[in-house]
């Protein structure tokens, strides 16, 4: 499989969902929990966290139970992490920063890298090499996204962080491919959330 289709594919399912769910939880059995209530949500792409406890555990569970989810790992630091993570099947990293250790194992391993960045030059140089994640992504907010496109116009960016449910149409309209949201989508009411959302236009 060509990297070109495995980038093309995720980035569909991105745009698709609108939102990717970040479950960053406790243990590996609250990760499955929120993957099957993102599944419920009618999503096919999550993310998983290395800082959940037992994230192989989860993502070995998740990827048995739901063969046709697009599975990443996030909080990808480390060289170590991103090999692991890959072994137990994940489909796409992702970094909260610039991390040349975990890009390079994933071109290695022909694994889709979101790399993480803030400034608008982090930001670019990520997105010069697929699809980037603007993180924290509330600190600027959806002005602060059209700003960087505005420099950097056609760049594929899933601003993560501190973003709320109902701002996701906003991140949306301002440009960006997917919105990542983790505690304001943990809890009661996740699947209708989600439904909610991907019914709802920009």
């Amino acid at each position: 499989m060509s990297a070109e289709y495995i980038w093309t594919s995720l980035e569909q399912a991105l745009a698709s969902a609108r939102v990717l769910p970040v479950l960053r939880v406790e243990d590996a059995a609250q990760a499955v929990a929120a993957a099957d209530s993102a599944v419920s949500g009618g999503l096919s792409v999550i993310e998983l966290t290395a800082t959940t406890t037992g994230w192989p555990e989860a993502l070995r569970a998740c990827r048995d139970r739901w063969p046709e989810l697009t599975i990443g790992l996030g909080t990808v630091t480390n060289a170590k992490v991103a090999r692991r993570a890959v072994r137990e099947g994940a489909e796409f990293l992702v970094s909260p920063f610039p991390c040349p250790e975990v890009r390079a194992e994933a071109q290695r391993t022909n694994t889709v890298f979101i790399e993480g960045g803030f400034t608008p030059g982090e930001v670019g140089r990520a997105a010069a090499q697929g699809i980037a994640k603007l993180f924290p992504a509330h600190v600027g907010g959806p002005a602060y996204l059209r700003d960087i496109l505005s420099v950097l116009p056609g760049a594929r960016i899933v601003p993560t962080g501190g973003i709320a449910v109902h701002e996701v149409a906003d991140w949306i309209r301002a440009g960006a491919l997917a919105v990542g949201i983790g505690r304001a989508l943990l809890g009661s009411g996740m699947a209708e959330q989600l439904a909610a959302l991907r019914e709802a236009g920009p």
